[in-house]
């Protein structure tokens, strides 16, 4: 049961532009709110200790739904995209600062021994991806403070998505394919 409600409110938080659409365009004002605060509040109670860095983000989404609700002010649920950005940055950041990179630790899950050459591209990968996490939480602060509602979902929901997919296939792509014959 554990595992079913992780993978559900793991769906929703990935589906939460989609849910806010939703929710502003066709639920009684504060519903949705309450709904996502609520799936927020168990995916927290799931959460496992290994992964407390993805807390914050979490605890900030839980005060933005339910200040939003209690305030009334259905734009607040626009600002977590931007929360989960600033925390990736944050996250991926430190880790270029006290290393092992966020993408080296990624790369020994499956490559335990990994040669002394591969740690500097590594670390350029992961200064690539804080430099997405900063395109994407400026463009995220932007669509949620200057744009339609449509164009916050189009983003948050689908263009960051297909920018995140793009940097992880072509990385990969140039890893398996380009890196390897040198």
């Amino acid at each position: 049961m554990r595992l079913f409600l992780q993978l559900v409110t793991g769906l929703v938080v990935l589906g939460y532009p989609l849910a806010v659409y939703f929710g502003l365009n066709y639920l009684p004002p504060g519903v949705i709110a309450l709904l996502l605060c609520s799936l927020l509040l168990l995916r927290l109670a799931l959460q496992r200790q290994q992964v407390r860095a993805m807390m914050l983000p979490i605890v900030v989404g839980i005060f933005l739904t339910a200040g939003s609700y209690l305030a009334k002010q259905t734009a607040w649920l626009l600002y977590y995209p931007v929360v989960i950005n600033l925390s990736m940055l944050a996250l991926f950041a430190y880790s270029l600062k006290h290393g092992p990179t966020m993408i080296e630790r990624l790369a020994r899950l499956k490559e335990p021994d990994l040669p002394d050459e591969a740690i500097p591209y590594l670390r350029k990968v992961t200064q690539i991806w804080c430099g997405l996490f900063v395109f994407n939480g400026a463009m995220a602060l932007y669509t949620a403070s200057a744009t339609s509602l449509a164009t916050w979902t189009l983003y948050n929901g689908f263009i960051a998505y297909l920018l995140i997919g793009t940097l992880l296939g072509g990385e990969w792509l140039y890893r398996t394919f380009w890196l390897k014959k040198s």
